[in-house]
């Protein structure tokens, strides 16, 4: 986990406050408390840092007791420190001096409610001369500049830990004016505000890390730096929580229940070409989501269908009377034979993810609906946990969803709250683009109920757009023209670090297969086209195992390979551009990798045995 750098930004130059070092998103929105009726604060968070720019956050609260109902933040860079892509909200530049206004969402401000702006931006540089709608961003209103603030707390440590509860201990501040209180910090959110050096936090996850940071406030209002950041685990219960693999990353596959049909892949394939024994998770797609709770999708294949010795784990026929048969036995089989191997049932996906709004009416109930099905007595012992595939919420993919920017959070805490310490996960969007659909929800809030999220850093281009231009469907960074910023995996990845989410609660997305158009004269990337590409399936896509005979890659582009081939261009990653995106997720400090899905692989497990060695 990467450090961030906090400042608490004063009117006057000599005023500012000492710099913080957090890790990613940790520790958002430390301001000072009310000095009059409306009134209004800001704090600065370097919330990562890379060697060309670093991902900053505002945070804006409410520190009166009126509705704020609008607002306006400015403040000065240095020449050479610049702000590119934003969110939550619009930031103009005029020379050195920047303006960012909120969005329609965020611009109401109750008391005691804070909204954040975000950016990536170039430089090394510290905002100056920052104020909150004219008033100076650290509420004093150009009060004494010699009232300095509390001293960073020392010493924190952490005591006892239970699976339920850590307890926290620290040496005093001192301050001018006087200590009043302490306010303690877990994973960037408060959770307490006491006024002795030690805190019990309680109703915690058990076999969970997490990271705390303590600031002092004295009795004028004005709060410190926070101290040395620890990170702690709870205790476990000894239940769910999976055995980490051996490089200490998550390698997941997607195996889809209908690819038993057409496909001709069954759980047994998963064995045979190798990929079980370089895998350490598998999702099991898809559930349906439909009338407020998870229902199954395909039961015939899912507990019914029979298979034969030959499509068998365990190389023995399913019988017609015996109590279980279809994929989910075949899952068991596969976890008797490689006991590492955890599976989670995910529900929704592009096709089926219209029914969580209206799930979402009520979570908990949705939450237990789910509970019960993963938890069926009849398949005891398949599933380990459940994933979450919504597309998307509070924004459109196949349908549209206005469930409200908090729906992510919401979501996530009620199957954390039910599924205790079972494997809860999600599979999120990788728009990084301004406006785009990272900042429709509240990712960030609904990070500390995840065990992780697979951001899905693929299908960003395509022949959905028939006309072209062609562009790879999961480069890893942006390049000289690409049709639109923001998306790339690189972009969603820093956004989502910028915005509070742990980066080893981050899966890099694979795709194995490619997208594609045809009527292509021109080789390299930017070419027109006349529509999709024939495809086995469906038109513009083709699986891997298909293209590296059919049409082989011909050059590179962001982080990933491309083929033109007579009139077709096809964009797909191999097992060298694989490497080096798995270089890229260790050099990130991601959790691991996923893909979808396995059957676009070869027979012998080419693009598995890459991601396994890439991240080793």
């Amino acid at each position: 986990m990467r450090s961030g750098t906090v400042r608490r930004i004063r009117s006057r130059a000599t005023a500012f406050a000492v710099a913080l070092l957090l890790p990613i998103g940790l520790l958002v929105g430390l301001a000072t408390p009310a000095q009059a009726a409306e009134s209004a604060t800001a704090t600065f968070i370097r919330t990562s840092q890379w060697d060309t720019g670093f991902g900053g956050q505002w945070t804006v609260e409410n520190t009166g007791d009126t509705t704020l109902t609008d607002w306006e933040l400015e403040w000065d860079f240095p020449s050479g420190t610049t702000v590119g892509s934003h969110w939550n909200g619009t930031v103009t530049r005029d020379g050195d001096h920047y303006t960012a206004t909120p969005a329609s969402w965020n611009a109401d401000l109750a008391p005691g409610q804070s909204a954040t702006i975000g950016f990536n931006g170039t430089g090394t540089g510290e905002p100056t001369g920052c104020t909150v709608n004219g008033e100076p961003c650290d509420g004093s209103g150009g009060g004494d500049p010699s009232d300095e603030a509390p001293s960073a707390p020392g010493g924190l440590t952490v005591g006892s830990a239970t699976d339920t509860s850590l307890t926290l201990n620290w040496s005093a501040a001192t301050d001018d004016d006087g200590v009043a209180r302490y306010h303690v910090f877990r994973n960037g959110t408060e959770v307490a505000a006491v006024t002795g050096t030690s805190y019990r936090d309680t109703g915690l996850t058990p076999g969970t890390e997490y990271a705390y940071a303590v600031t002092a406030e004295d009795t004028a209002g004005q709060v410190g730096p926070a101290g040395a950041t620890v990170t702690a685990s709870t205790t476990s219960d000894g239940g769910g929580d999976p055995e980490p693999p051996a490089d200490g990353h998550v390698k997941l596959g997607y195996f889809t229940e209908w690819g038993v049909y057409g496909r001709d892949y069954d759980v047994k394939d998963i064995d045979t070409s190798g990929s079980a024994e370089k895998i350490t998770h598998i999702n099991y797609s898809f559930g349906n989501v439909t009338g407020g709770k998870c229902t199954m999708g395909d039961s015939y294949a899912a507990i019914e269908k029979a298979h034969t010795a030959a499509e068998s784990v365990d190389g023995v026929a399913d019988t017609w009377d015996q109590p279980l048969r279809g994929n989910f036995n075949q899952l068991l089989e596969l976890k008797a034979k490689h006991p590492h191997i955890k599976v989670l049932w995910s529900f929704g996906g592009w096709t089926w993810s219209g029914g969580f709004g209206e799930a979402m009416q009520n979570p908990a109930a949705f939450a237990e609906s789910c509970y019960q099905l993963v938890n069926d007595p009849r398949w005891e012992g398949v599933f380990d946990g459940v994933d979450l595939d919504w597309e998307y919420p509070n924004a459109c993919g196949l349908s549209c969803d206005s469930s409200g920017y908090s729906s992510m959070r919401d979501m996530m805490q009620a199957f954390r709250a039910k599924f205790g310490d079972q494997l809860v996960t999600a599979a999120i969007t990788a728009d990084a683009s301004d406006g785009g659909k990272i900042e429709k929800a509240d990712y960030a809030g609904a990070a500390q109920y995840t065990d992780w999220y697979n951001v899905m850093t693929y299908d960003f281009f395509g022949a959905f757009d028939k006309d072209g231009p062609t562009a790879p469907h999961s480069p890893l960074r942006g390049y000289d023209g690409i049709p639109q910023e923001g998306f790339n995996s690189d972009a969603a990845i820093q956004k989502l670090k910028a915005i509070g989410v742990p980066a080893d609660k981050l899966l890099l997305g694979i795709g194995f297969y490619g997208r594609g158009w045809t009527g292509v004269t021109q080789s390299e990337p930017g070419g027109s086209a006349t529509g999709a590409a024939p495809g086995t399936y469906e038109a513009g896509i083709e699986d891997y195992k298909v293209l590296k005979n059919s049409c082989p890659t011909t050059g590179t582009v962001a982080g990933t390979a491309y083929a033109h081939c007579g009139n077709n261009w096809w964009s797909y990653d191999t097992p060298e551009t694989i490497h080096g995106k798995m270089s890229y997720a260790k050099d990130q400090g991601l959790g691991g990798a996923f893909f979808w899905e396995f059957s676009g692989d070869t027979t012998n497990g080419e693009l598995v045995t890459a991601i396994d060695t890439g991240l080793s």
